[in-house]
C-alpha cells in the first residue's frame, strides 16, 4: 500500500510540472504568436488574367534581370555577376506561378517591400532590389500572374521548391544544396549570414518553421529575411522535405519509442512483483 501511495504522489507531482508549470514557462520565454496565414486578405481580388498578354508583360519586363528557363529564357548574367549587382541572385521564374500563392505574387509585384515585410530593411535611401509595378493596372497584374502560373508544373517536389525559394541564401549541405549567392555577398546583403538549415527542423522543429517561412517578423521582429510567400503545400513540402534530411530516422525512432514505453512498463510490473516475492515474509 505504501508504494501505492509513493506512485501516487509521484505520478500527480510529475503531472503538475508536466501539465502545468513546464507549459507556463515555455509560454513566458516563447509568447504565443499568431498562426501562419495563407489567404493575402490585403490584396485585392485580381480579374481572370490574359495569358497572352501576361507573356507580353513578363517578358518585357522581367528577364532583364529573371531567368525562366522553362520557357527558353536564360539569365542574363553569370549568378556572381548577379549577386554583384544585386545583393542576391534573382530567382527563376519558371516555378513561381505554383509554388508562391498568387496573391503573394499580385502583392509582390506591386510592391516587393510591402509583400515580404521588411520595410525596416528597404527605404527610399535604400531601395529594395526589385522595383515595384504600382504604376501598372489590376488587369495587368493579373495577367502576369496567370502567365506564371501557365507556366509552371504543378507537381514540384519538397526539394525542387527548396532550391528555388530558399537556395538562393541558404545551403542545406546535408543533401549538397548550396546557396547560388556567393556567402560573402549574401552575408553584405542580409546584415548577418543565412545558416545551414540541414538540422534546422531539429532545433527548431516543424512548427516553428511553417510559421516562421509564413512570415518570419512574427518570431524573429527585425530580422533581413523575407516573407517567402508560398502556398500552404508548397510549405509542407519544405518543411516535410527538410526533415527527410534533418532528421531521417523520425519514423524509426519513435516507433522504437513505443517500444521502450512497453517494455518499461512489463520491467516495472516484473520488478514490483519480484520485490513483493522478496519482502513479503518481511512486511
Amino acid at each position: 500500500m505504501r508504494d501505492l501511495k509513493a506512485l501516487i504522489i509521484v505520478a500527480i507531482v510529475t503531472g503538475i510540472i508536466y501539465w502545468g508549470v513546464e507549459p507556463l514557462a515555455h509560454g513566458i520565454m516563447h509568447p504565443p504568436v499568431k498562426a501562419a496565414e495563407y489567404d493575402y486578405k490585403d490584396t485585392p481580388i485580381l480579374p481572370k488574367g490574359d495569358v497572352a498578354n501576361g507573356a507580353t508583360l513578363v517578358q518585357t519586363n522581367c528577364v532583364a534581370c529573371h531567368s525562366i528557363k522553362s520557357e527558353g529564357f536564360e539569365a542574363p548574367m553569370s549568378d556572381l555577376d548577379s549577386a554583384n549587382s544585386y545583393g542576391v541572385v534573382p530567382p527563376d521564374l519558371s516555378t513561381a506561378g505554383s509554388m508562391y500563392h498568387e496573391g503573394f505574387l499580385a502583392g509582390f509585384l506591386k510592391d516587393p517591400v510591402k509583400a515580404t515585410n521588411l520595410s525596416h530593411k528597404f527605404t527610399d535611401s535604400k531601395p529594395y532590389p526589385m522595383p515595384g509595378y504600382s504604376w501598372m493596372s489590376d488587369s495587368d497584374i493579373a495577367d502576369m500572374v496567370a502567365y506564371l502560373r501557365s507556366i509552371a508544373k504543378s507537381d514540384l517536389s519538397g526539394k525542387e521548391i527548396f532550391i528555388d525559394a530558399c537556395a538562393r541564401c541558404h545551403s542545406l549541405k546535408y543533401d549538397k544544396v548550396f546557396s547560388s549567392t556567393p556567402q560573402d555577398i549574401v552575408s553584405n546583403y542580409m546584415g548577418s549570414t543565412p545558416p545551414d538549415v540541414s538540422m534546422m527542423i531539429k532545433s527548431r522543429g516543424a512548427k516553428y518553421l511553417h510559421t516562421f517561412i509564413n512570415d518570419p517578423q512574427k518570431l524573429l521582429h527585425g530580422t533581413a529575411m523575407p516573407k517567402v510567400g508560398l502556398t500552404q503545400e508548397a510549405e509542407k513540402k519544405v518543411v516535410d522535405y527538410m526533415e527527410s534530411i534533418g532528421d531521417s530516422k523520425k519514423e524509426e525512432r519513435e516507433s522504437l519509442g513505443v517500444k521502450v514505453i512497453i517494455f518499461t512498463i512489463i520491467m516495472t510490473i516484473f520488478a514490483y512483483l519480484w520485490k513483493v516475492k522478496i519482502w513479503r515474509d518481511v512486511h
